[in-house]
């Protein structure tokens, strides 16, 4: 079976002919496409006329959880199965939202600009941090990720509280999102992106977290309306962000959140560790063995 790997990275697996492909090399890409059985599939958007040149495709398996740069829709037309892999990378994310959390706080990019310049003991009061323990933190999502967070920042001494798409009233910590945002001295982004969470926290939605406060993204970067964001930055309305996602991707120099020092960013790799690949290999293999065999797949979306 002719497995395309799209990313830039080797892998073998018994049984399987795997042929890596840059998500920047479109030319190779196409190349490769009329020989592909199924896709491993990471962030580069695919589109029906991407599966319109692979006739043998028969499953593209998303590595990770979500599926809004798969065309769902031209999928299903053309008989290609669609399957993700749910939780593999929550352990990652939650990790990495933590440590944006931590390194807004603690203004770890101006200190690090700081000290490589040889700049010595900070002088600005501005740039005294702070600490997790005794913040609210509202969570937007309760799934795998938030739940395996909400225990991190619980360890920690924070107070959690969350909201979901169905209320939990048998959870005090539940709250709905309004509310959410008017209690949470830092929000943390846990929702996938559809049409309803496309700019979630808008203008409207950002005025109402208490001055100060912080937010995190490490779902999807449409969630959050990117003007309104810089703006309640640039107004300090709002006093960092810790950013792993971007309305535009790969993100553009001359975003105007790239120039603010109180922004923390990277370059949607929360998911990007070892143990992460592992998980996502078994769960690929395992589901390209079962298409051979005409078995069900795992966590088929199609």
């Amino acid at each position: 079976m002719r497995v395309l790997l799209h990313y830039d990275m080797d892998h073998d697996e018994p049984g399987l002919d795997i042929v890596s492909c840059s998500e920047q090399d479109d030319t190779r890409f196409a190349e490769l496409l009329p020989d592909t059985e199924v896709i491993w599939h990471v962030l580069r958007p695919l589109t029906g006329a991407d599966m319109d040149r692979a006739p043998k495709l028969r499953l593209i398996q998303k590595l990770g959880t979500g599926v809004n740069t798969i065309d769902l829709d031209a999928a299903e037309e053309r008989g290609i199965a669609v399957a993700n892999m749910p939780g593999r990378n929550a352990q990652a994310v939650a990790e990495t939202s933590l440590l944006l959390m931590l390194a807004a706080l603690r203004r770890v990019v101006p200190f690090d600009a700081r000290t490589r310049r040889g700049e010595g003991w900070p002088a600005d009061r501005a740039l005294v941090g702070g600490e997790l323990a005794g913040r609210t933190v509202g969570l937007l999502g309760g799934g795998e990720i938030a739940t395996l967070l909400r225990g991190m920042l619980e360890a920690i001494g924070a107070r959690v509280l969350f909201t979901s798409r169905r209320p939990r009233p048998d959870d005090p910590a539940w709250r709905n999102l309004n509310d959410l945002l008017r209690s949470s001295e830092i929000i943390s982004i846990h929702v996938p992106l559809t049409d309803e969470t496309r700019h979630l926290l808008n203008a409207e939605r950002l005025a109402l977290l208490p001055n100060g406060a912080i937010v995190v993204n490490t779902a999807r970067g449409p969630v959050i309306d990117e003007k309104a964001l810089t703006t309640a930055l640039q107004t300090q309305h709002l006093s960092g962000a810790g950013l792993d996602v971007f309305e535009t991707e790969p993100v553009n120099t001359a975003n105007p959140l790239l120039a603010l020092e109180n922004v923390v960013v990277m370059p949607h790799v929360a998911w990007l560790t070892h143990e992460t690949w592992a998980r996502y290999f078994a769960v690929a293999t395992e589901n390209c063995h079962r298409l051979t065999r005409g078995d069900p797949l795992l966590h088929r979306v199609r």
